[in-house]
């Protein structure tokens, strides 16, 4: 896979904002699809040796039957610390040399984390994608910012997650009676349609098949 945008990895905090806030600007919230979806992707990352070894796991599953085609890792030193809202800077670096290495190319990512439901707007997904130029979708396991109304227990239900007056993302319930996901816009794709594309990548877990893969893969010992 291409990488469109490149910049310096940060060392420190105030660097890491600094990115942040002038990558933002760039992130689109509408969608930007090429359609049809023939393949959807997940990612996810596991940690070796205390934490200094970063290990990226990407599952490519063909849409919408949600066979799995192709699997990658890559491994590398990690070189941020875990600061929530900056995982992006710990996490992205190996998931690009796990993405460099698959050959089909997905239509659509699915992160384990947040999108644009970010303090500045500009989580996981909304990086990854920025730097593919391809559409992100976040779906994270927690609540990082934002408030919403009581979700009822039937899967496909969700609430709007309103951070500062702003709809940010969505509360989501992939099964009845189970936690829900908390899903944002990560790069060129709409809420509405990220919130399709969850509900369809769902099968009987809390969790999209290709985040509930890739985690697999990323975690196996």
């Amino acid at each position: 896979m291409k990488i469109y945008q490149h910049h310096a990895w940060p060392s420190t905090l105030e660097e890491a904002i600094a990115i942040q806030e002038s990558l933002q600007t760039q992130v689109i919230t509408t969608d930007q699809l090429k359609e049809p979806v023939q393949y959807v992707a997940g990612v996810d990352m596991g940690f070796l040796e205390d934490g200094t070894i970063s290990r990226a796991a990407v599952a490519v599953l063909s849409f919408p039957d949600l066979q799995l085609v192709e699997t990658s890792l890559a491994y590398r030193p990690t070189t941020f610390p875990y600061i929530p809202g900056f995982l992006s800077f710990r996490e992205i670096p190996a998931v690009l040399d796990a993405l460099e290495k698959i050959k089909i190319t997905p239509n659509i990512i699915l992160c384990d984390g947040q999108g644009i439901a970010h303090p500045r707007r500009f989580g996981i997904a909304c990086h990854l994608g920025l730097l593919l130029d391809m559409p992100t979708i976040g779906v994270a396991k927690s609540l990082l910012i934002g408030k919403h109304e009581e979700l009822p227990d039937k899967k496909g239900s969700w609430q709007p997650l309103i951070h500062h007056g702003e709809k940010i993302g969505a509360v989501l319930r992939t099964r009845t009676g189970v936690k829900p996901v908390y899903v944002s816009s990560g790069h060129r794709i709409s809420l509405p349609t990220a919130i399709d594309y969850v509900l369809r990548c769902t099968l009987k877990y809390r969790l999209p098949e290709t985040t509930r893969i890739a985690d697999k893969l990323a975690s196996a010992r």
